[in-house]
């Protein structure tokens, strides 16, 4: 039987089990496979042109079985369109993924008469505006995450923009292409509803239940990315709405970078990010926006030459802690290397092996600021998974904080994902991959961190803890391929202890990431949805069944394109097994984006006392 024999209609994908004893062989081939070149065997160019907009609603054919409790609002965002025709005859054309413009997207999942579901897909284009700016000028209007420099713009123009700093004028926020992560219903916004720039009003609230065969609506959905700009979304047309930038919520955050990825306490729906202002002092400042009063408190502000003003795409929440982990992508000048470049990555500082990563454990309950400061080996990361806690001792009052994270050996990661070498023009990929050290940084850990924090700590003029042994405050750390990127959990878990993390793992057969793991982080075994050579899948969204006991009862929802098609699926597997249970098909390739959130109909997320591992 071939591992991808169809029953009916639905291919049934053989799975792959590997243990901690097979970690070293595997990693190894993955970097064999990419010195090699295998990856010209796997198509992924479908993802990256010729891709349109389905403002729809369509229904899309179903097949196998998807469970009726998996009903809700599946958005998901990213980048879209990489290519311009302009106005001068010329195209214009992204250099990174990162800087496709933004598309979002949404698969709404229904439950039907016969105890299936329907499927129905739509998808909107976010920065039209910076799209017709560009198809004027011909050129990228402002800074960008790593577009390559036009090289007609010459020293003046770079002065200029340097002059003029990072926050554009009010009136062009539409221009901001914000493509990175999603937020259902984030406090404080709606707070600030009279000075947040809008150009009409969402759908009605009272319609979320009147339109047609739509789920419920949630109230509000908004996007970010790696600056303080957020821009809002209609929950049903997924047209943008408005934005509102960090100071909104407190007058403070005035400052140009933010994280993509803000937390939220899985409890009281408290909101937590960081501002980060360039210039002589740069300055972190840590918040948090209540979710019931919708007020914004600064928990921390961070000012010191010792810390650096980096890009840093996420952060740690704990029952206790806010923990902001400074990698070693540090940017030149202060920051203001940026708006010189115009571009964050070549306003990074070159890589650094003797520069450290820092860890800043910051109090979110009782007001005490920073509590502890850790300094571990430098690398980079682009996604913490997740973080919790632990008594140190019966006869103790230290906490045992463990942060678990997908890290990297150094930010050259971040040009792997130059589109020419994810299509590997002019044989850009073997050029980037020749490089064996370079090769080995591109492939990610799955690594916890363990740190000892004494809650009666004083909370100024900290020192910083040394390493206490060679283990490097690491619990364990899991190479590329039983562990990848993109990680997702039960979202039940958060800010508990969990077992299993779902990511998707680069084995070198394609350019981007190949496989979906399920990884187990108390036995180390790893279980891999083999997917059929070009298949390549998005994040893994864990669903929760209702009234599940175990951590891993639960379906994922993955947007996998079929590169040899040229065609895109949403997939649904077994979170235990990682076996497919059912697939949604549309007739056209839809972009590799970044991330999403599925909004349950009907039901709330209930959290429960999980087992003891």
């Amino acid at each position: 039987m071939s591992p991808h024999e169809v029953i009916g209609t639905v291919p049934k994908n053989s799975t792959t089990f590997r243990t901690q004893a097979d970690e070293h062989d595997d990693h190894e081939e993955a970097l064999q496979n990419l010195r090699t070149g295998k990856y010209e065997d796997w198509p992924n160019e479908a993802a990256f042109d010729g891709l349109t907009e389905e403002r729809g609603p369509i229904k899309i054919a179903v097949t196998g079985n998807i469970p009726t409790w998996a009903a809700g609002s599946l958005y998901r965002t990213g980048p879209g369109l990489y290519k311009i025709d302009t106005d001068a005859g010329t195209t214009f054309e992204m250099s990174h993924w990162f800087d496709g413009l933004a598309h979002t997207h949404r698969f709404d999942i229904i439950p039907n008469e016969e105890g299936s579901v329907d499927i129905f897909y739509s998808s909107r284009r976010q920065a039209e505006e910076m799209m017709d700016v560009i198809k004027k000028q011909g050129t990228w209007p402002y800074y960008s995450f790593g577009q390559k420099a036009d090289p007609c713009l010459g020293f003046f123009a770079k002065a200029m923009a340097a002059f003029k700093g990072l926050r554009e004028p009010s009136g062009e926020k539409w221009h901001n292409n914000v493509n990175v992560a999603v937020h259902v219903n984030p406090p404080g916004l709606e707070a600030v509803r009279n000075i947040v720039g809008t150009r009409k009003p969402a759908v009605a609230e009272n319609d979320a239940n009147v339109l047609g065969h739509r789920p419920e609506l949630p109230k509000s959905i908004w996007v970010s990315t790696d600056n303080s700009t957020m821009k809002q979304i209609d929950p049903q047309t997924l047209e943008p709405i408005g934005w509102a930038t960090q100071d909104v919520l407190h007058p403070e955050l005035t400052g140009a970078m933010s994280c993509a990825h803000a937390q939220r306490d899985p409890d009281t729906g408290d909101f937590f990010n960081f501002n980060l202002e360039f210039g002589p002092k740069p300055t972190y400042r840590v918040f948090r926006v209540d979710a019931s009063s919708g007020k914004t408190e600064i928990l921390a502000t961070i000012r010191e030459p010792s810390v650096s003003p980096a890009y840093i795409h996420s952060l740690f929440l704990s029952p206790s802690f806010v923990i902001l982990c400074i990698p070693t992508s540090h940017f030149g000048l202060s920051g203001t290397q940026i708006p010189w470049e115009r571009n964050l990555v070549d306003a990074i500082k070159p890589y650094d092996p003797s520069r450290k990563t820092q860890w800043i454990v910051i109090d979110r309950k009782h007001s005490k600021g920073v509590v502890a400061r850790f300094e571990t080996d430098g690398r980079f990361f682009f996604h913490t998974v997740n973080s919790f806690e632990e008594k140190a001792g019966s006869d103790s009052s230290d906490i045992n904080l463990y942060c678990d994270v997908i890290d990297f050996g150094s930010h050259e990661f971040i040009h792997s994902l130059y589109l020419d070498v994810i299509l590997n023009r002019d044989s850009a990929a073997k050029k980037f991959y020749e490089d064996e050290q370079r090769a080995r940084n591109s492939l990610a850990h799955l690594t916890r961190y363990h740190f000892i924090i004494n809650p009666d700590s004083p909370t100024t003029n900290l020192p910083v803890t040394p390493t206490p042994d060679p283990k490097n405050h690491e619990a364990f750390r899991i190479p590329a391929p039983h562990a990848g990127e993109i990680p997702t959990i039960n979202p039940l878990y958060a800010t508990r202890k969990h077992r299993y993390v779902y990511s998707l793992p680069f084995r070198g057969r394609g350019t981007i990431t190949d496989a979906i793991v399920k990884t187990d982080t108390v036995t180390r075994e790893a279980l891999f949805w083999d997917n059929p050579k070009g298949h390549t899948p998005g994040e893994a969204i864990f669903i929760p069944r209702p009234g599940g006991e175990e951590e891993d009862d639960g379906v994922l929802l993955s947007l996998v394109l079929d590169g040899e098609k040229g065609k895109s699926y949403l997939l649904c597997l077994d979170a235990k097994t990682m076996a497919e249970m059912g697939r949604a098909e549309v007739d056209f390739a839809i972009a590799l984006g970044f991330h999403g959130a599925h909004v349950p109909s009907g039901r709330t997320l209930t959290r429960v006392e999980g087992p003891e591992y």
